[in-house]
């Protein structure tokens, strides 16, 4: 199959193997989203190599587990959502971070952190930027027929800021303020209005800013945001800069908290 490839401090489009099932399921990539991270790897990041990409929909190849019951879990261990038998042929999306199973996290219902854990495309596992991944079956979960390909590559992300509300308690009456007009970003501050919550964006363009506006939410220009000095309970920071952390601080009322994504 063709991969995309990151070895040798070099990236190149490759003819490799197509991955062996071993025991999980493989998934024929129908789409896969290019994330800062893959950028990142590309430049040395994690000292990965493989094939990179983790952000994916695709359809079950085949599933070599003999009971394909998937159930997804809460980083704090609750499962969150149960699947039934999962079947080739079925267009899916999937959890990155495939644990060991055995460690006390794992058997908790946390493999995401898992000391031992493969991480799709970052990690000591094979990524999506190919035809094919593979995953173990629990890591999957069905995409629903009304959404499309392209919305459900983003499940991944998506995830990731849907993640805040796992670490901070967001009401009505919170002040948030979301750093970073990138996707993540946007994501997070997307998120983060469905609670009701007053949200802020704040970024350094006017085109992605209006992505939030168009959805209700507030955004101004960094260079504006430090006058809403000590104003918000809440901060993420999503722009992975020096640069947003100072201003987070700034943002910051006291005994308030702050999301470093």
């Amino acid at each position: 199959m063709k991969a995309l490839r990151y070895e040798n401090q070099k990236l190149s489009l490759a003819e490799v193997s197509r991955p062996a099932a071993d025991g999980e399921a493989l998934v024929r990539v129908t789409l896969s989203g290019i994330c800062n991270t893959d950028l990142e790897i590309a430049r040395g990041y994690a000292g990965f190599e493989g094939t990179l990409g983790h952000e994916f929909v695709g359809v079950i190849e085949s599933v070599s587990e003999t009971r394909a019951s998937a159930r997804a879990t809460s980083d704090r261990g609750r499962p969150s959502l149960t699947v039934g038998l999962l079947t080739p042929g079925q267009r899916v999306v999937g959890e990155i971070n495939a644990g060991c199973g055995a460690c006390d996290l794992c058997r908790s219902g946390d493999s995401r952190h898992c000391p031992n854990r493969t991480v799709l495309g970052i990690v000591r596992r094979d990524g999506a930027h190919a035809e094919f991944l593979k995953l173990p079956a629990i890591n999957l979960l069905p995409v629903p027929d009304e959404v499309s390909d392209e919305h459900a590559v983003f499940t991944e992300p998506l995830a990731a800021a849907c993640g805040i509300l796992e670490r901070a308690s967001v009401t009505r009456e919170t002040r948030v303020a979301v750093i970073g007009d990138g996707k993540l970003g946007l994501l997070c501050a997307q998120v983060l209005a469905t609670t009701g919550a007053t949200v802020t964006l704040i970024g350094k363009h006017q085109n992605k800013l209006r992505i939030a506006e168009r959805r209700g939410i507030e955004s101004i220009m960094a260079d504006k945001a430090k006058l809403r000095t000590r104003e918000f309970d809440l901060v993420v920071e999503a722009s992975g800069s020096a640069s947003g952390f100072e201003l987070a601080l700034d943002l910051l009322r006291p005994r308030s908290v702050m999301v470093l994504k």
